[in-house]
């Protein structure tokens, strides 16, 4: 059964016409930007018949033009909480209130469009079941988040009382988190600050960029190592504020993408002298370092993740290339 509220009368479907700037947009992106949906939201509706164009279904792929008027019959359904599942993840530390996991890439946080199962918080409430009281039931003890493809440390509350502590101590910037990133080129100075507002992209909605009206954000940076061949930098990371895709925005912003980043301009072979061209098969961007102080103890916590093996491997084959 369809997860969207769809039927078929057509009184009930939300009428759309097309504005100037929007003729020429594809159907999925138009609809997405007029409604506020997401990408994948409004291309599931397009799939089950929803969005008509001149009275009839259209392909998501479908251009428009200005004047037409667009038809969407129902919308998509709330958000599902996360069902409780094995899932493969690393417990550095659990206590009554806390609990930091290792998360490896390629693991979703908590379920959002084309992710109902198979996240983070599945296997949270599978190993903690006592997370579900703790905080949105929708993403039960998550304080912060990890991109999908960003591997590291993730701080869980395991109690209400933890939550709203911990949650507190995020928005005040008191949660110290670092990051190594391998990025492209080399900087002329080994240490700085970008200080960059960050916003949704205004001609790609699934993307974030540095824009005047966004939020604020802020990332310190540190090259630990630069190499020669490829010409890439081993980076640490300091975030002082916490938007979507903060570092790999950053980064990308003054000319340095993330390798492996296929979003951000990163995603290309790695051309060692001695080897054939290296993929690396995901972002080198690992959240290596968290610190804070217990929200119930006081008593301050430094965790640290070493480099997943094919992160590491990657290293490897710079040093000896």
């Amino acid at each position: 059964m369809s997860e969207h509220a769809v039927g078929g009368n057509d009184s009930e479907a939300e009428r759309f016409p097309v504005p100037a700037s929007l003729a020429g947009e594809r159907v999925d992106r138009a609809v997405a930007l007029l409604t506020g949906w997401s990408r994948a939201d409004v291309q599931t509706l397009v799939e089950e018949g929803a969005v008509r164009v001149a009275g009839r279904p259209v392909a998501k792929s479908r251009r428009l033009a200005e004047g037409e008027d667009i038809e969407v019959v129902g919308e998509p359904a709330a958000e599902a909480p996360p069902v409780s599942e094995p899932v493969d993840f690393i417990v550095v530390h659990a206590d009554a209130d806390v609990v930091v996991v290792s998360k490896p890439a390629g693991l979703v946080v908590h379920p959002g469009a084309g992710h109902t199962t198979g996240t983070l918080a599945g296997g949270l409430l599978y190993r903690f079941p006592e997370v579900a009281d703790a905080g949105d039931p929708l993403r039960p003890g998550i304080v912060h988040r990890l991109d999908r493809d960003t591997s590291g440390l993730l701080v869980v509350a395991r109690s209400a009382r933890a939550y709203s502590a911990l949650t507190a101590a995020l928005a005040a910037r008191e949660i110290e988190r670092r990051y190594l990133a391998l990025v492209w080129g080399h900087f002329e100075s080994r240490r700085g600050t970008i200080d960059a507002p960050i916003g949704r992209s205004a001609t790609r909605r699934t993307r974030m960029a540095v824009r005047e009206a966004g939020k604020e954000a802020r990332t310190g940076y540190e090259v630990t190592r630069q190499y020669e061949h490829p010409v890439t930098a081993l980076v640490d990371c300091r975030l002082e504020t916490g938007r979507t895709h903060q570092i790999r925005v950053h980064l990308a912003a003054i000319g340095h993408p993330v390798v492996g980043d296929a979003t951000y301009g990163g995603d290309r072979p790695l051309r060692l002298r001695s080897l054939a061209p290296l993929r690396v098969g995901r972002l080198f961007l690992h959240a290596r370092w968290l610190a804070f102080d217990h929200p119930v103890t006081g008593e301050r916590l430094e965790l640290a993740d070493p480099l997943p093996p094919e992160l590491a491997s990657v290293l490897e084959a710079l040093d000896s290339g």
